[in-house]
Order: structure tokens, then C-alpha cells, then sequence
């Protein structure tokens, strides 16, 4: 196949309709218009989850002619990109597109049509040029509320789609840029804190205007033959540069597990992911058969939603340099059958937690290619978004809601060969925000009490994974939650290239008769005794002292489905710890000396962990620390024997 470089001025003016230089400007164009989409939706939103969290992601794609590829994605959560360009083909296939108009907006939510979960509704937009449809700019956000039997809809334990939410197939939204008043009736009938959604998709709907605006711009100055052919052009530079990065990996089959801890029923049953990996010269196949059952509530996955998931990891792992595009997959073969808890049905297989079954999929794809990457092996990161869902109402009669604002949703990730992992992020799949203290406490009755680093909870290695996050919220209303922390039986952060896994996580709820912060005007401590009054929610935990221990006793997140907690209960979260790169007595013992200086890493973890022998108090003088470089040279010529 010829490369895109070698074609020569009339090839590629044959192929692409435009000179090279006027397809490369196009093709940055469309990527700075769904960046200005986004722009404006971040800008003029009014719920928490788009305005504080960046819950959304914008697309172009072509026309149907072209088969619909998705020629530019925005800057944003990249859980929604994978799934969107089959989004966009199935609804408007479904609706037709030959009952589209200038002026119309068709919306969809539906999981297994268009992936994600229902409260992330798709809005699709036709373009039109001289009464020809040439495209569709495409907004998919995630709406507060669309009902079902929880509020806001974050929960593991809803058992099949009727109580998951509404379901929304291809409808009309805007006809001739008017609102279609029985889609928004249908909306406003079924979904909770409507004053919030209704200004939220009139901010969607504008930013749609402004995407076609610019696509139509860009057209009146290029031409539409160079327009189109800039879409079919980035979609195969996506194609062409995935194909090279997947030539220069040996040829040959990995394998590898991964899962997470069970379901909402019970913990009888632990979901597992069997993937194994055939790569042949540029191709690539990733069958998932073996992999378990869907599960019986809803953290189950779609398949677009595991699709995402490879992609995500083969663009980190070998191709991260190129623009992300619907022709990342095209040399790309996914087999995975219908039925399993990362390819759910309806009506029993509800989808709602989908990253949480789709971060293992991610993370099987990491560990099956790390010998074949060596030095640019990846660790894992912290592997489950621990969202914490709750609600409650104020003393005048206010109902309010908090949804991934108060949980673990932010931690490590894995070591890379450039550096220490960054230990305060969102999960891979993820690009999301961490929504500002100051917002959360002027909106709900929560107090964020604590945002700290655990020591010792960084997969070791020459390069350190990311530390641990714990945070605890207080609750001053009566309140109930929803807990979902799915990944705390093994360790989510491998360790690759001979770097060591992270430490485990785990989940608790203080009751203010055991500690009660606003009365006893102080923090609550994270020595080990503060635990032992505490309820376990989820994690590997002693069971006498509930600290966490590996070897202890499984605690099962929806052991209790909704948790209704007394005014100034306290939910603490501890995320699971980034893997390391490369074998810990390689690392520099000055870097280990400023990783005990900051708190990273005790005295005693550098000694267990790094064979780096430390003096002095990190607390009262963490200047005046010293390395006993004699002793470290001892100890590690003991570890190295081991």
C-alpha cells in the first residue's frame, strides 16, 4: 500500500479533492471546531457534571456516502470517543437520513445503539450544504438526571434497564431549529432536576449551531470536494500511523487476565476479562472469548464501550503521537462475543458503570503487551473511579444531589521509562476535571475535609508509580449514598518491567456517634486505630483492626445497596496506588531520599522497598535527612540475592 507521504501532487489531488497543504489545514480546522464546541459548552453550563467535570465530548463525521467516519474528536472524555462514530451511523441509519433537514437536531442514548450509559445522550447534528447533506458535528454530554430508581443514576446495584433510566431511541429533538415539544415532554416527564437539564441542552444546542457554523465556513473558503476529502484524509492518517506503530511490535500471541470484584447481587461471582492478543506483521486481533458472563446488575459494558477501551490503550501504549480518529481501528480486529459483562444485552444486562468494567479491559491489554513493548511497557492506574452518588434534602425543603464529586474519583497512574507517574488524575479513559472544593461545599451540604497522598501506596520501581489519594467528605444533612468502589481485591497499578504494583484501596463511612468532626472540632486521624469503630464498605481489610491488609477478609461494596447515613457522617476513600516502572534498586537513592523528604515513601518503606537506608525526621527536619550510602549498598546487595 502506498504510504500518504509517497503519493505524489495529482495522487493525492485525485484522492483527497485539494493539495496536500489545503487537506492538512482542513483536517487541524475540524479539530479546532470541536474544540470550540467544547469550549463553549464548558463555558456555559449549568449542572456540576458538565461545568465541574468535563463530562462531554464532541465529534465530526461525514457523510453517509462516506459511511460516516469520524474525522476529528475533542479534547475531552475520552470514554465517549470510541463509541461515537457508530453512535452517529446507528441512529441516524435507524432515524434515516433521508428524513433529515436543515435545522434538525436527532438525539439517542440508547447503550446498545450508541454506548455509554443513558444519562450520556448523544445530540447529532445534519449538515447541509446547497441542500446536500455533507455532515454531522455530534455533542455527547452526560445529563444530571434521566431517571430511574436511583437519582442521578450512579449505582451498581440497578438490575436491568428498566430501573437503569430512560431510553431514548433516534428521536427529534429541534425541527427546523424549533424544539420538538413531545421529545422535550418525554425528557422533562422522566428525569429529576429538569430547572438544571433545560439550560443545559439549549447550551448544547447553541454549540451545535456554532460547529456547523465554522463547517460551513470552512466550506465557503476551501470548497465542499476539498472538505469531504480532508474527512476521508485524517480518518486514513489515523489509519496509515496506527498501522506503523503496530508493524514495529514483535509479531507473536499475548495473554492476560483482569477483572473486577463482583456485582451488585452479591459477591459470589468475580468478573473476569480473558483476552489474548494476535499481532501479525501490521494487524492486530483482540479476542476477548472465556471472558465471563454480563453480570446481574449494572456494571456491566457495552461493546462500543470495550471497543473505546482498546482503542484507548493501543493509542497510550503504541500510537499516541497522531490525531485519535474513527481509522485508529481500522487495522484493528476486536472478537467478543455477545453476552458477557464487557458486551451486555437488554433487558437483564444493564449498562450504567461501564468504565468500570471496561478500566480492566484497558488494563489486560496493558499487561498482555508489556513483554512486547519492554522499556515502553505502561503501569497500570488506580483503576476504578470509586464514584460516590448521593442525595438528600435541605432543611427547606431543597432536594440537592452530589454525583463524582465526593468519592475516589481522582488518582495515579503507572510509571512510564520517562519518569514518576503523576498521582492525581482521572483513570486512563477518562479527561475530566477535578471539580474546585469551593464549588462542591457552595452547592451541597458537604464539607471535603481532606485531599491527601498515602506513603507507601506507589508501586516501587526505578521509576515510581503514583501515590494513593485520600479523601474524606462530611455529609451535614441526613443523607443516602451510593458507593461503587469495584476494583480492591487485587492491584489495579501493575507494576511493569520489573517495577512493583501499587498498594490496595478501600472504602469506609465514619457514623458521627463514633466520630463526630464539627463537635470534636478535629480532623479524623489516619493512624490504623481510628479504623477499627468504622464501617467497611469495600476493600481487602482486617477484619479485627479494618485496616487494609491484603491477606484479610473481602468487603463487599453493595453489601449494603444504599447507605442512609445521620447528619455529619464522614465517607472515606483511599484509591488503589499506581504500578512501577523498571526494579526499584535501580533507583537513584537521592531520588528515594526526596521521595521520603515529601512524604511519598517512609524511612521504613525506602528501607523494605528500595534498600535505601535514610536518617533523620522527614516531619521536623526533611532537610536534614541523610542516606547511610554503606549500609544501602549492604542492604541491596541483599535484595539482589532474593
Amino acid at each position: 500500500m502506498t504510504s500518504l507521504k509517497d503519493l505524489d501532487d495529482a495522487q493525492f489531488a485525485e484522492l483527497y479533492g485539494s493539495d496536500r497543504f489545503t487537506a492538512s489545514v482542513l483536517a487541524s480546522r475540524m479539530r479546532y471546531i470541536v474544540q470550540h464546541m467544547c469550549t463553549g459548552l464548558l463555558n456555559n453550563a449549568f449542572s456540576l457534571i458538565l461545568r465541574d467535570w468535563y463530562d462531554f465530548a464532541a465529534t465530526i463525521s461525514g457523510p453517509p456516502e462516506q459511511n460516516y467516519p469520524m474525522s476529528s474528536v475533542s479534547n475531552s472524555l475520552a470514554m465517549f470517543l470510541g463509541t461515537m462514530s457508530e453512535a452517529v451511523r446507528n441512529t441516524i441509519e435507524e432515524y434515516g437520513p433521508e428524513n433529515l433537514n436543515p435545522g434538525d437536531v436527532v438525539i439517542c442514548n440508547d447503550p446498545y445503539r450508541a454506548g455509554n450509559h443513558v444519562n450520556d445522550v448523544c445530540f447529532i447534528r445534519p449538515v447541509f450544504h446547497e441542500d446536500k447533506l455533507i455532515s454531522f458535528v455530534t455533542l455527547r454530554a452526560h445529563q444530571l438526571d434521566m431517571g430511574g430508581v436511583v437519582p442521578a443514576g450512579f449505582s451498581g446495584t440497578k438490575r436491568n434497564v428498566y430501573e437503569n433510566g430512560l431510553v431514548i431511541a433516534p428521536t427529534l429533538l429541534y425541527r427546523d431549529n424549533k424544539p420538538v415539544k413531545s421529545a422535550f415532554n418525554l425528557i422533562f416527564d422522566n428525569a429529576r432536576f429538569c430547572a438544571l437539564l433545560l439550560p443545559d441542552i439549549k447550551t448544547i444546542y447553541q454549540n451545535l449551531l456554532l460547529g456547523e457554523q465554522l463547517i460551513l465556513e470552512s466550506v465557503e473558503r476551501y470548497g465542499v470536494d476539498a472538505y469531504l476529502g480532508a474527512v476521508r484524509y485524517a480518518t486514513d492518517v489515523s489509519a496509515e500511523s496506527m498501522r506503523t506503530a503496530l508493524a514495529g511490535l514483535p509479531d507473536g500471541v499475548y495473554e492476560a487476565e483482569e477483572g473486577i470484584d463482583c456485582d451488585g447481587v452479591d459477591d459470589s461471582i468475580e468478573y473476569r476479562i480473558r483476552l489474548k492478543i494476535t499481532k501479525a506483521a501490521d494487524r492486530m486481533e483482540l479476542d476477548f472469548s472465556g471472558t465471563s458472563p454480563q453480570a446481574r446488575t449494572s456494571i456491566n459494558a457495552g461493546i462500543l464501550d470495550t471497543k473505546t477501551a482498546v482503542g484507548v490503550a493501543l493509542k497510550f501504549l503504541v500510537d499516541p503521537v497522531t490525531p485519535f480518529t474513527s481509522g485508529a481501528y481500522r487495522p484493528i480486529d476486536i472478537v467478543l462475543p455477545a453476552g458477557t459483562f464487557i458486551s451486555a444485552t437488554p433487558p437483564d444486562g444493564a449498562v450504567f458503570l461501564y468504565w468500570e468494567s471496561t478500566g480492566p479491559v484497558l488494563l489486560a491489554v496493558f499487561r498482555a503487551l508489556e513483554k512486547a513493548l519492554g522499556r515502553k511497557a505502561v503501569g497500570g492506574d488506580y483503576g476504578s473511579l470509586n464514584i460516590h452518588n448521593a442525595n438528600g434534602v435541605l432543611a427547606d425543603g431543597t432536594p440537592w444531589v452530589t454525583t463524582a464529586q465526593c468519592g475516589g474519583e481522582h488518582g495515579p497512574w503507572g510509571a512510564t521509562e520517562a519518569g514518576d507517574a503523576d498521582s492525581y488524575s482521572v483513570v486512563y479513559q477518562a479527561n475530566n476535571l477535578d471539580p474546585a472544593t469551593e464549588a462542591i461545599e457552595s452547592e451541597v451540604p458537604a464539607v471535603v475535609l481532606r485531599k491527601e497522598y498515602m506513603p507507601d501506596s506507589s508501586g516501587a520501581g526505578e521509576n515510581r508509580g503514583g501515590a494513593a489519594v485520600l479523601k474524606d467528605t462530611l455529609y451535614l444533612t441526613a443523607a443516602e449514598h451510593w458507593s461503587s468502589p469495584l476494583h480492591t481485591k487485587s492491584a489495579s497499578g501493575v507494576g511493569v518491567y520489573g517495577g512493583r504494583a501499587g498498594a490496595l484501596g478501600a472504602t469506609w463511612v465514619f457514623d458521627p456517634d463514633y466520630k463526630n468532626v464539627p463537635k470534636e472540632k478535629d480532623l479524623i486521624g489516619t493512624d490504623p486505630e481510628v479504623y477499627a469503630g468504622s464501617t467497611p464498605v469495600a476493600g481487602m481489610l482486617d477484619p479485627r483492626t479494618r485496616t487494609v491488609d491484603p491477606d484479610g477478609e473481602y468487603f463487599y461494596f453493595a453489601s449494603t445497596p444504599v447507605w442512609h447515613t445521620k447528619p455529619n457522617a464522614v465517607f472515606r476513600y483511599l484509591t488503589n496506588g499506581g504500578g512501577g516502572w523498571g526494579s526499584p534498586l535501580q533507583r537513584s537513592p537521592e531520588r528515594v531520599c526526596r521521595d521520603v523528604r515529601d512524604e511519598y515513601v517512609t524511612i521504613e518503606g525506602a528501607y523494605r522497598d528500595y534498600g535505601v537506608v535514610i536518617t533523620g525526621d522527614p516531619h521536623g527536619d526533611p532537610e536534614g535527612l541523610k542516606i547511610d550510602h554503606d549500609a544501602t549498598a549492604e542492604r541491596r546487595a541483599e535484595m539482589a540475592v532474593k
